[in-house]
């Protein structure tokens, strides 16, 4: 698998050796960076769900300011730090071996307290990337996703087109839907 665009494009990054991940395809991935394009510059990017890390790694290429990265799942944890190991990215790739229902939670709960101040400065993030598996695609929690979206924000999610996608919560719109084999990309704006 490799990277597509930026300061580590071409380069290839590893896959997790577990079948708890469906790694996207490069095709995939280079049309939503294709419809994304002027949103990752400068940009704080969740990778939610996120196997290999290949939407934030490509998102730190094409120059966001900073990604975190959440997995529970053990073996995609371990690629993930052989990911940012070669590649060489500091802290601006940040990561989390969490469910993301409970990462999401917590930041719920921590957001204004002081002790969290230095390593969270706001919950909210530009843009974030929802790759859940498609055996289990938890819509519940990726509807959670929504409340760390900045004004603004988009939201990336990737299913497989058989179940209801998440409800729209507030100022949340759809403003695409595409397939790409088995993958469906729907993109979601949340207004100002």
């Amino acid at each position: 698998m490799r990277l597509i665009s930026g300061k580590y494009g071409g380069r290839s990054i590893k896959a997790p050796s577990t079948f708890k991940t469906h790694p996207m395809s490069e095709r995939a991935r280079g049309a939503i960076y294709n419809r994304l394009h002027g949103a990752i510059e400068g940009a704080d990017v969740l990778d939610a769900f996120a196997g290999s890390g290949a939407l934030g790694f490509e998102a730190l290429s094409r120059g966001a300011v900073r990604a975190v990265f959440i997995e529970k799942d053990r073996a995609a944890m371990r690629t993930l730090r052989d990911n940012k190991a070669l590649l060489g990215c500091g802290d601006e790739a940040v990561l989390v071996q969490s469910p993301v229902y409970s990462w999401v939670q917590r930041q719920g709960q921590l957001a204004g307290h002081s002790e969290q101040d230095e390593l969270w400065e706001t919950p909210l993030f530009d843009v974030i990337f929802a790759d859940p598996p498609y055996n289990n695609e938890q819509f519940s929690t990726v509807a959670l996703l929504f409340r760390l979206l900045k004004p603004g924000g988009l939201m990336v999610l990737s299913h497989s087109g058989k179940g209801e996608v998440p409800s729209l919560m507030g100022k949340v719109v759809v403003v695409d839907n595409r397939s790409y084999g088995n993958a469906n990309i729907t993109l979601y704006r949340k207004e100002a």
